[in-house]
């Protein structure tokens, strides 16, 4: 189980198309400093910090060919982006796989929509194509072109590799809950092989998958889709990347929508003792309504009875493994695990999770075996998405890792199981995953405040397992214009998950340009 801070919407498990990509070729206007305008504002966008403006210039001068790439209504085309953003003129880039549909009408032009769907590492093409160009809000849609790209490092963009198929497939069984020395050496073994793996396979691009890398990407993608300013809906991770733009080009923010939200001030520690605390009250909800249905394979009646049978259920398998009918895969805990923790990221996944549960604990484990494999992105011939690369790849060059031994698990283990007596232990020894990563990180927390941004719309969920609340109130707190939007109710992330109120509020923002008051709630 290595959930460590994949934050990704609902919509990301999905199987992706394959997708012809064009090549882009140099050519039109503008540049690092100015870009052609299809949309409101005047003037150039004002300077930023860059090494080399003048070596970032062809980048930004460069024009998209787009073709069919085989899923209809979608075209597709490459970018080309400096593979080190601190040195753009050393003639080393990275292709940036974009996807777009353009608007449908009626009604004037409004310019691109980018979306993000989290991860790190979910792909943005996979999700637009499957859901995002087909399921927004039509009116949405009929404006804007929806538009998305595979940030560097993820799946069509200079993907991280770092296992083969039958190694993740034994990466993901090892037990994240070590009860003696042995199986203590044999997780960070597993830690130990997965980064050497990634070293070996990714060496070029590993040092240069940061979230700072990927903003700078997309303003190079602002530039190039002919937009002055970047409008844009990030979910989960999303927001992170979202706001993370807005701080280092606030100029040319245009209407950004920060969905289920990350908190940047708070270190990898925080973070993941925090996502900790939000799946023990995604399940508490679980739970609650588990109790009160005829198949509730933990029981009616007593929540605090279901998380104790649960427990009991994972303590089972992790000591005999219940088969799943495949041959080298059978469930124990770790897997186990990651099933639940699938289906909490939404409430529709709880009947689910509930009959996964039922043919498990009758010694079938194929239900949640199908989960985790969901969450994994493992297709039925064994091959893996590079989601899981890439999330390990960004998470630990953003920041420090959380922790650098098994000894700082050890100390932080009683903090981890009061924040979720059911999850705390194996996402304590989950986060120990960048204590051993081959590139040092570049980043840190900090506080991202975007002065001068027009205002940015912050989405938060009240019992989000993925993204607690509470950062959704951080983030728009550090923002100098962010305007708290709350969902009140389960799941990952709010917009286009039923909530009137919620797609109501987003989407005059996004059309007319009038962000909900601060501190509204649905």
């Amino acid at each position: 189980m290595d959930t460590s801070r994949l934050l990704r919407t609902t919509g990301t498990v999905i199987a992706a198309a394959g997708l012809l990509l064009s090549g882009c070729t140099s050519g039109g206007s503008g540049g690092p400093r100015a870009s052609a305008s299809s949309g409101g504002g005047s003037g150039e966008p004002s300077p930023q910090p860059s090494p080399d403006a003048a070596a970032l210039r062809p980048y930004y001068a460069q024009k998209l060919a787009w073709r069919e790439c085989g899923v209809p209504g979608f075209q597709c085309a490459t970018m080309k982006a400096p593979l080190d953003h601190a040195n753009p003129g050393s003639g080393q880039d990275v292709d940036i796989a974009v996807a777009r549909r353009v608007a449908t009408g009626p009604g004037k032009r409004l310019g691109s929509l980018v979306v993000n769907p989290g991860g790190p590492g979910g792909s943005g093409i996979g999700y637009l194509q499957a859901y995002a160009g087909i399921g927004y809000p039509a009116p949405v849609r009929a404006r804007y072109d929806m538009v998305s790209f595979d940030p560097r490092g993820v799946q069509r963009s200079s993907p991280v590799e770092c296992l083969t198929g039958p190694a993740m497939d034994k990466y993901t069984q090892v037990d994240q809950t070590p009860d003696d020395p042995a199986e203590r050496a044999l997780l960070v073994t597993a830690f130990k092989e997965f980064a050497a793996g990634c070293k070996q396979r990714s060496e070029r691009v590993l040092p240069h998958v940061s979230t700072v890398d990927a903003a700078r990407d997309m303003d190079l993608l602002r530039a190039v889709l002919g937009d002055e300013k970047l409008t844009y809906v990030g979910a989960s991770y999303g927001t992170l990347l979202g706001a993370t733009y807005a701080d280092l080009f606030p100029d040319r923010v245009g209407r950004l929508v920060l969905d289920g939200a990350m908190d940047p001030s708070r270190p990898a520690l925080d973070l993941n003792r925090d996502q900790t605390e939000g799946f023990e009250t995604a399940f508490t909800a679980f739970a609650e309504d588990c109790a009160k249905q005829a198949d509730c394979p933990l029981g009616q009646g007593d929540p605090d009875a279901v998380a104790t049978r649960l427990k009991e259920f994972f303590r089972k398998v992790d000591a005999q493994p219940v088969s799943t009918g495949e041959a080298g895969r059978p469930l124990g805990e770790s897997l186990a695990t990651t099933g639940v923790i699938a289906a909490l990221y939404d409430e529709s996944a709880w009947p689910r999770l509930r009959e996964a549960l039922t043919e498990a604990l009758n010694g079938d484990g194929a239900g949640l075996l199908s989960l985790a494999d969901g969450y994994y992105e493992r297709d039925a011939d064994g091959k893996y998405a590079n989601l899981m690369f890439a999330n390990a790849a960004v998470n630990c060059i953003d920041q420090p890792p959380a922790f650098t031994g098994p000894e700082a698990v050890d100390a932080a283990l009683p903090s981890f199981q009061k924040a979720s007596p059911v999850f705390g232990a194996g996402l304590a020894w989950a986060s120990l995953n960048c204590g051993y990563w081959p590139v040092k990180a570049t980043g840190k927390a900090k506080t991202l405040t975007a002065k001068g941004a027009p205002p940015i719309v912050v989405v938060g969920t009240t019992r989000d397992p993925a993204t607690p609340y509470k950062w959704a109130q951080a983030l728009a707190g550090q923002l100098e214009s962010g305007t708290l939007l709350t969902y009140d109710g389960d799941g990952h992330t709010a917009y286009g998950r039923g909530s009137a109120c919620i797609d109501t509020a987003i989407n005059r923002y996004l059309l007319e340009g009038k962000a909900p008051e601060d501190g509204k709630k649905c």
